[in-house]
């Protein structure tokens, strides 16, 4: 079923994934345990970031049926770029964050870089194209193998796989988890909320969809712990307020709930739900854990740079 128009609320498939996989996956349980084992560890200890930066190549894999859907390089290095400024912290619009949070803000230390050789040794630009019978795909993961309509995946150990594609549903896009299967580790970005020009449609025309779904890839949640709107969930980072349910649309400073006053939220974390012109942070505590991913489920990235 595909949807009337881009959607205009972000939704994000990476908790249903995440459940699914729990139910369905033997060893996802304890692999995300050991995930998570690793992120405490690293955030009891308060281990500094690692000197330098990490430089992870991204294979695209374009899935299409028609030609709109089949997005263009220009479009894939636009999407690339975002990625590297908002992991960076050199967004221009860093600048908007509110004074009382401005100490917050990290530079992750990663980057992102489009694949120069494919898994057989080869040159590759970075970019697969697969055209596709298929009208839309959801968070099931059918995008990711090439016979359910999709396009497989290259070695997650060696590439972050980035699949783009008409998704149904109002479905933005999803990540996985680390610890899942390899076979279908990566994220998956709506065509309309990938990049900055192209297919790109507002609310969701800056990039930031990719940026939040691989802050998921690299073991981030939810800023407000996906317990609905209660106030019992957390993201199990320190620096982030606690609040109840997600942000939509561009919030104003400030949002107060779960008895955050008087700063409240911290809805323009690229971890809410809010609209992409409104979201453009991440904290230390994020950094923090996103380098404990990389010390742990994703050191294959730190050892072949």
């Amino acid at each position: 079923m595909t949807q009337a128009g881009p959607p205009t609320v972000r939704t994000c498939g990476t908790a249903p994934v995440h459940e699914r996989l729990l139910r369905s996956v033997p060893g996802y349980v304890a692999a995300r345990a050991r995930s998570e084992n690793g992120a405490w560890t690293a955030r009891r200890r308060g281990l500094a970031r690692r000197a330098g930066v990490v430089r992870i190549p991204v294979v695209v894999h374009v899935v299409h049926r028609t030609a709109e859907e089949d997005v263009s390089d220009e479009q894939v290095r636009s999407q690339i770029e975002v990625l590297n400024r908002d992991f960076r912290r050199r967004n221009p619009d860093v600048d908007q964050v509110p004074e009382v949070f401005a100490d917050l803000v990290a530079d992750a230390g990663i980057e992102f870089e489009p694949a120069t050789t494919d898994p057989d040794g080869g040159p590759t630009d970075g970019i697969t194209r697969t055209r596709t019978t298929a009208s839309s795909f959801a968070d099931d993961d059918r995008i990711k193998s090439a016979g359910t309509g999709g396009a497989d995946a290259w070695p997650s150990e060696r590439y972050l796989n980035l699949w783009v594609g008409r998704l149904s549903g109002g479905l933005l896009g999803y990540a996985q988890f680390p610890g899942g299967p390899p076979e279908t580790d990566g994220v998956v970005i709506a065509h309309t909320a990938f990049g900055t020009l192209g297919t790109a449609a507002e609310p969701f025309d800056l990039g930031r969809t990719a940026t939040h779904e691989v802050g998921h890839w690299l073991n981030l949640r939810h800023i407000w712990g996906d317990d609905g709107t209660g106030c019992s969930g957390s993201d199990f980072v320190d620096d982030t307020p606690n609040q109840a349910g997600e942000n939509t649309g561009r919030p104003r400073f400030p949002s107060v709930s779960c008895d955050n006053a008087p700063n409240g939220d911290l809805f323009m974390n690229y971890m809410d739900y809010v609209d992409d012109v409104a979201m453009f942070m991440f904290t230390n505590g994020q950094a923090q854990r996103m380098q404990a991913c990389l010390d742990n489920d994703r050191r294959s990235f730190v050892e072949q740079g």
